[in-house]
């Protein structure tokens, strides 16, 4: 037990990364803290109104959409320490001004629109700098432990977050759960000053290199192992990450649930996550496509079995696989962009990967709002998890494709699945790149 203990943390003996992980650990728990209120908020204020969801959550991520590429030049030449202390201290303002209106009682729809905004620029920033700033935290041999800490920590929070959300909901109130998430919102600021700067393994810049944006977007053109992952993501980060709008429409239309019972929905979901991120932690190397892919088909598969749920029961039951397979999907798409590329490139890299990943969440969610509205919130999630399994299908046929490889299926004297060998005559795609 000790080992095993010792192989999934190992990356928590590293001071610095002990620091980052606690610092995000506290404000995420906050975070969800605030969401779940929020979504619960607007729900109130626009008389249970998918599409009123759905804005929220688009302008939560449109300055991803506008900003990231942006961000993720400013990680590759300053420094990423720095540049978070101050994301986080804008974040912090913002959610207390916004804490300020709900608790005087002043909150009306447009405000929630106006700081979900705010909230998403100091994101949008703060997101793709915190990706990339893991690499210098730990040595590249802890990066895959540390990023699956990090996934782990996410959704920790996601499932403290919204179970006290749910709770303090029923007892203080909303103003009283945007009180404390607010207070919550604050700690990364600290613990990131406290970080040791001598520690942080930094890439010393070219001199004379520009980071400029198309050189990422360039350098990601050329490379078809980044590429694929990036671009599976863009489609399922888009159509099939979408619960923030759809599980609480389901929870209060559909199953004309309190606040608890869907807190106890977004739980769920994030109990399964919180398995697909501690599964990951114990890889050490690079992680092929085929997982990544296999996760993808899973993925949708039971996302639309979530959406074919006959009552609360079994939808709270169905999200704890569709958790797992998300967050092992996106951590696996991660860890094969982030040990995959060329340092000096990790930023804009990266900035890419979240534009693609949370910067088309406006389009899914609004999406998502208007097909809840118009054909039922149950056939907004079937529909969603159906794109994911045709993305993950062109995805595989892209990859066989492109490497020469085929399946084959022997199913006598006994059922065998294998990946055939590329043809003698075709050069096979390397899945190795030096770092």
């Amino acid at each position: 037990m000790r080992a095993a203990l010792n192989s999934t943390f190992r990356s928590l003996q590293v001071p610095n990364y002990r620091l980052f992980a606690g610092g995000q650990l506290v404000k995420l728990i906050g975070v969800w803290m605030m969401f779940t209120a929020q979504d619960w908020l607007v729900l109130e204020l626009s008389d249970n109104s998918p599409g009123a969801l759905g804005m929220v959550t688009a302008l939560q991520f449109v300055p991803v959409m506008l900003l990231t590429l942006w961000s993720g030049r400013l990680a590759d030449r300053y420094d990423k320490r720095k540049l978070l202390i101050a994301a986080n201290a804008a974040f912090a303002v913002f959610a207390i001004a916004f804490a300020v209106l709900v608790t005087t009682g002043v909150v009306v729809l447009w405000h929630v629109f106006l700081f979900a905004l705010l909230l998403g620029i100091a994101n949008a920033v703060e997101t793709p700098v915190r990706q990339s700033f893991v690499s210098e935290l730990v040595e590249l041999r802890l990066l895959p432990n540390a990023l699956a800490l990090s996934a782990a920590t996410f959704n920790v929070a996601r499932i403290g977050g919204p179970a006290m959300a749910g709770v303090l909901l029923a007892v203080l109130s909303t103003p009283g759960v945007f009180l404390i998430s607010t207070a919550l919102a604050v700690a990364p600021v600290f613990t990131y000053q406290r970080m040791r700067a001598a520690d942080l393994l930094r890439t010393e810049r070219k001199k004379g290199a520009s980071a400029r944006v198309i050189d990422g977007l360039r350098y990601v053109g050329k490379r078809h192992d980044l590429l694929l992952p990036i671009c599976l993501m863009s489609v399922v980060g888009m159509i099939g990450f979408n619960f923030p709008v759809t599980l609480a429409a389901l929870a209060k239309i559909n199953f004309n649930a309190g606040p608890s019972s869907f807190g106890l929905l977004t739980t769920a979901l994030a109990i399964g996550s919180l398995g697909g991120a501690l599964a990951g932690t114990r890889r050490r190397t690079r992680p092929s496509v085929y997982k990544v892919i296999a996760a993808a088909l899973l993925f949708g598969l039971f996302e639309i079995a979530v959406g074919f749920a006959p009552n609360f029961v079994v939808a709270a039951v169905l999200l704890v696989p569709t958790g797992f397979f998300s967050i092992y999907l996106a951590q696996g798409a991660n860890h094969r962009v982030q040990m995959g590329v060329d340092p000096a490139f990790r930023g804009r890299v990266m900035a890419l990967y979240v534009l693609v990943f949370l910067g088309t969440t406006p389009i899914g969610a609004t999406l998502a709002g208007w097909w809840g509205e118009r054909f039922g919130v149950p056939s907004s999630i079937w529909v969603a998890g159906l794109v994911s399994f045709l993305a993950a299908v062109g995805a595989l046929i892209w990859q066989l494709r492109v490497s020469r490889q085929r399946i084959e299926v022997h199913v006598r004297p006994k059922v065998n699945v294998r990946l055939a060998p590329p043809r003698a005559h075709a050069e096979p795609v390397t899945d190795s790149v030096p770092v």
